[in-house]
């Protein structure tokens, strides 16, 4: 069984920083792309950031120069900073990652619980 467990989240001031935190843990052979959504109240789930296996990322033009997405592989970690927060990046934040299990051929993409941020004064 494999799970995504967010960390990190809570309440920071504009202008403020965070630092996310997702672990996966289970049979695990591989995790491919990793990802941060989020939805703010009364909006649609939008694409925040993403990395490949190989490194290479993809940001929301609203979060480029202010986020950082990173991962970490011997941890099975991703990590989002998050720099210069505004108040309507109040949302909460799901992690996924497309894992190959140990024990069959597929990807699956999985999601995490996700974190509540919430930017204000």
């Amino acid at each position: 069984q494999v799970q995504l467990v967010e960390s990190g989240g809570g309440l920071v001031q504009p202008g403020g920083s965070l630092r996310l935190s997702c672990a996966a843990s289970g049979t695990i052979f591989n995790i491919y792309t990793w990802a941060w959504y989020r939805r703010a109240p009364g909006l649609q789930r939008e694409l925040v950031a993403d990395i490949t296996s190989g490194g290479n990322t993809n940001y929301d033009d609203s979060v480029k120069g202010r986020f950082t997405i990173s991962r970490d592989n011997a941890k099975r970690t991703v990590y989002l900073q998050m720099n210069g927060l505004k108040p309507e990046e109040t949302a909460v934040y799901y992690c996924t990652a497309d894992i190959q299990e140990a024990t069959i051929a597929v990807v699956r993409r999985y999601w995490g619980q996700g974190t509540q941020v919430t930017v204000s004064s």
